[in-house]
Formats: structure tokens, C-alpha cells, sequence
């Protein structure tokens, strides 16, 4: 449908294709990264890859909507997107939840 409503524009017609595969890979890498061992070396390959997939699309998405707004809300909407990658890299590969006491 959304390629359909694109009326050719290539680029728009690339960001529908590029989402819906990215979001497919995704909960592909998130049901594998589920169902792994936990002492497996394969789940830190899949939360990369899921870290990886969740940073195109909200780089994609940021870049759409960025598109369309006025300098100053460009800059939010990047400042947000950039927060929200690296808070994903820290809370997936830096962060160690501690032992209590």
C-alpha cells in the first residue's frame, strides 16, 4: 500500500522497503537471541546485529522526520536519536546489572 501511495518516488519507495526489512531482521535476531543458551558466544553476534538494526532504523525514521521540521527541532530530533543509540550500546554491552547486598 505504501509503495503503492508513493506515486514512484524511488526514495520513498527504498524507506518503506529498507523498514519493513529491518523490522523483519529484527524480531528474526530477537527470537534467535531468545531461544540461545545463555553461555553461548552466538547471543553477543545477535545482540549486536540487534543493536545494529535497531540504529538504522532509528537513523532512518530520525532522517524522515528531520526532513520536515524547522532547524532548531532538527537538531532535537537528532540529539534524541543520537541519546538513544548510545543509551542502547551502553544498556546492551556495558552495563552489568551489580549483585545486592
Amino acid at each position: 500500500m505504501a509503495v503503492y501511495r508513493s506515486n514512484g518516488d524511488l526514495g520513498a519507495i527504498f524507506f518503506v522497503v529498507f523498514s519493513y526489512l529491518d523490522l523483519v531482521l529484527l524480531f528474526y535476531c530477537l527470537r534467535c537471541y531468545e531461544r540461545t543458551p545463555l553461555e553461548s558466544p552466538r547471543r553477543e553476534h545477535l545482540k549486536m546485529a540487534v543493536w545494529l538494526l535497531t540504529t538504522l532504523l532509528t537513523t532512518a525514521f530520525s532522517y524522515k522526520v528531520a526532513a520536515i521540521m524547522p532547524f532548531p527541532v532538527q537538531v532535537l530530533v537528532w540529539t534524541m536519536a543520537g541519546a538513544t543509540v548510545l543509551g542502547g550500546f551502553y544498556a546492551f554491552f556495558l552495563h552489568h546489572e551489580g549483585t545486592k547486598a
